[in-house]
């Protein structure tokens, strides 16, 4: 199937921790999070190449990286990414996934593709559209948070903070809640104005600004600078 890729990352150390990866990536997302530093990505016009381009760059890189992850944009958006995964992991290498949680169906569909996912958890589920500017979207992302759970595969919950949209007792509420749901582990990304749009006011928040509480429920947490 056709694949939309907006850009291809030859090699990283950050987008799949533990792994030396090359990124795709893919074109177009759903939602419209203000603080998203790959916006112009939301729009599949945005390709500059496909599947074919992908393929053959990987086969170039087979033995110098582990994985290939498929990022955006929203990667689930495209049918094809299946297809894509199956003919990297064909080809010897891991797969990795992130994910806004937009697609629970697709996801179920790639979970046996794939190794790793790094998967959004912006607000809390009943608070999702304010990050997200889409209704019922915290229902599709708790939807699909609860897929890769049950699904054993490993995973990484992340949520970008800005203080606008999400406060202290937020930030702490979707802590609770992850962790009640098995999440074992949990980063939290300072927001950064650098490659937004530009909508929201330029302020971040510290390793400090994290309650104690929170960090303290998970068996890996990490505070980032997005």
């Amino acid at each position: 199937m056709a694949l939309a890729i907006a850009g291809i990352e030859p090699f990283s150390t950050v987008d799949w921790p533990g792994r030396l990866s090359a990124v795709a990536f893919l074109a177009g997302c759903p939602w419209r999070c203000p603080y998203c530093q790959n916006h112009p990505l939301r729009d599949p016009a945005s390709a500059t190449c496909g599947l074919d381009e992908l393929l053959a760059f990987a086969e170039s890189r087979r033995g110098l990286l582990d994985a290939v992850v498929f990022s955006g944009g929203e990667p689930l958006a495209q049918a094809g990414v299946l297809d894509a995964m199956r003919a990297v992991r064909a080809m010897g290498f891991e797969v990795g996934l992130h994910t806004c949680g937009a697609y629970p169906e697709r996801l179920r569909e790639a979970l046996p593709l794939v190794d790793w996912v790094g998967l959004d958890a912006k607000a809390p589920w009943d608070a999702y559209e304010r990050a997200t500017g889409v209704a019922g979207s915290g229902e599709a992302a708790l939807e699909s948070l609860e897929a890769v759970l049950a699904s054993g595969t490993a995973m990484e919950a992340r949520t970008t903070w800005h203080p606008s949209l999400l406060s202290e007792g937020d930030v702490r509420r979707l802590a609770e809640d992850l962790a009640a749901h098995g999440v074992a582990a949990w980063a939290v990304q300072a927001y950064r104005s650098a490659g937004t749009t530009g909508e929201l006011p330029d302020e971040t928040v510290y390793p400090s600004d994290v309650p104690e509480r929170a960090r303290s429920l998970f068996v890996s947490y990490e505070f980032r600078r997005a």
